[in-house]
């Protein structure tokens, strides 16, 4: 049995380091360089979990109907469901010092694991644009108050921003990229500050709504759309069904690329007590003062805001609002870094070990997270959940469904650690590819396929039968099982051919 951290010997090492397939980034974590505890996981979390995205997620499901403790208990839910995926990947990380991509070798290939790393790696690049777009909104909002001819009106052009908005976004892009040229040890200070940080702006804002709306009373009576009489009665779970998938959705990315900070860890039980400790109750914490301020928005102003930075504009203080836009802004550009920049940058790495290094990665990850427009998949609740969040785990659910059974079902948490990092070694596979995960994942997402294609409206819904629609509001759930119980199937038939084979040789030879 291996040890709880597995590490190739030294010549095992200078073996594989003249291998295609090796770098210094994407190599094991030697054990001396394994020091994050459990604290150190915990810190990770509430670091990434206290950010705007999680306050947006919280209040789009007010902006959608439900009361405040409808919301917070399905992103809770969601945020333990997905916790147990993350945890499972995560054992691999920790036991072998291996990367996401990595880790990914073992079940689609040497060549195949570029697959699921970069579909994950192009939505961490949809993250990083979403986060550079928030960043860049906060400074717009906040200078057109002190300068309000920067706000021209209605928006004509096909973009849907004005020059203004972009040219913000694209400052705010551009001090992402200076970080990201320094490396990623030059985030260190801003990610020490980064959770308190916005937990006491978020503090400070739920402070304001409870006097603004004459204390919790108001805000926490709000009525659910969906009760009896409400507007909306009778299709709560028409509405909590894509919504938990949604919750889900928000960390599916990092439930899959959990390895590349795992892979740290100084044992199994620090990343399992840091993740459970850090993750489902600092998303609850940051949901409940989302769902607060959001419902006394409606109370004070009469219409629901669900961006804080929206909230934050209403203040009139110079100092205020100063001081709101420096701390938004440190906030979002750790949080960018951090959670959408180390992962995608060893994914786009694993392309090509020897020549895309991280600042080349990080380059990409902008670049990309810029053209898709970020801004029109946070304009409203529906687009942000529905589309975005749900659509992705549909692609996304199928890869861990893959994983978690390839390493505890069938290879019962046994990995060759050496011939990960040889091209021609066990992983090869069929030249590189691992036929069994790509087909099940291909089989696995094609049923969210229909659903997903008319959310984004390029088909007709009335054109969708209606199973594939339902089905498209379980995609994450669906798209694991599936992609779980067709692999083990795959896998199975794949392991019995060399043996059948090699049976007849020996029938034939005596």
């Amino acid at each position: 049995m291996p040890s709880p951290t597995a590490a190739p010997d030294n010549s095992a090492l200078a073996d594989i380091e003249s291998s295609s397939l090796y770098s210094a980034d994407l190599a094991p974590v030697p054990t001396e360089r394994r020091k994050w505890g459990m604290w150190n996981f915990a810190a990770l979390w509430i670091s990434m979990a206290a950010c705007i995205p999680t306050y947006m997620l919280a209040s789009s499901l007010i902006g959608g109907g439900m009361n405040w403790w409808e919301a917070v208990l399905t992103i809770f839910l969601g945020n333990l469901i997905v916790l147990i995926p993350m945890m499972l990947n995560a054992h691999a990380g920790t036991r072998y010092g291996i990367p996401f991509p990595v880790f990914c070798r073992a079940s689609f290939g040497t060549v195949g694991a570029n697959v699921p790393a970069l579909l994950r790696a192009l939505v961490a690049c949809g993250w990083f644009g979403i986060q550079t777009w928030i960043g860049g909104n906060a400074i717009f909002k906040i200078l057109a108050i002190f300068f309000p001819a920067m706000v021209p009106g209605a928006v004509t052009n096909a973009f849907g921003i004005t020059l203004a908005q972009f040219l913000c976004f694209l400052f705010f892009w551009g001090i992402n990229m200076w970080i990201i040229y320094k490396g990623i040890d030059s985030i260190r200070l801003l990610l020490s500050i980064k959770a308190p940080l916005l937990l006491a702006l978020g503090l400070l804002l739920l402070g304001w709504a409870y006097r603004e709306a004459g204390g919790f009373g108001p805000i926490l009576s709000q009525p659910s759309a969906f009760d009896a009489g409400q507007p909306k009665s009778g299709q709560f779970f028409l509405f909590f069904v894509p919504a938990l998938t949604g919750m889900i959705g928000f960390w599916a990315t990092l439930s899959l690329n959990i390895p590349d900070f795992s892979r740290y860890a100084r044992s199994q039980r620090d990343q399992l007590a840091g993740q459970a400790l850090g993750l489902p109750l600092t998303m609850a914490l940051y949901a409940f003062i989302g769902v607060a301020v959001t419902s006394a928005t409606t109370i004070i102003y009469g219409q629901t805001l669900w961006d804080p930075v929206d909230v934050l504009t209403r203040f009139k203080n110079p100092v205020v609002l100063i001081g709101a836009m420096v701390a938004l802004c440190i906030a979002t550009l750790a949080t960018n870094i951090a959670a959408n920049v180390v992962s995608p940058a060893n994914d786009f790495a694993h392309i090509a070990p020897k020549h895309i290094t991280f600042r080349m990665g990080g380059l990409i990850t902008g670049l990309i997270g810029m053209a898709i427009m970020p801004w029109k998949l946070v304009a409203d609740p529906k687009g942000y959940i529905f589309t975005w969040l749900v659509g992705y785990g549909a692609l996304l659910g199928p890869i861990g469904g893959i994983m978690i059974a390839d390493y505890f079902v069938f290879r019962k948490r046994q990995l060759n650690l050496v011939d990960l990092y040889k091209a021609d070694g066990e992983y090869r596979y069929s030249k590189g590819f691992g036929l069994p995960a790509i087909f099940a994942l291909v089989l696995s997402v094609l049923p969210n396929l229909p659903g997903l294609l008319a959310e984004v409206d390029w088909i007709p819904k009335a054109k969708v039968p209606a199973i594939f629609l339902t089905l498209y509001t379980y995609a994450w759930f669906a798209g694991f099982a599936l992609a779980f119980c067709l692999y083990l199937v795959f896998k199975n038939i794949a392991a019995r051919q060399p043996a059948a084979a090699t049976a007849q040789i020996k029938a034939a030879q005596s």
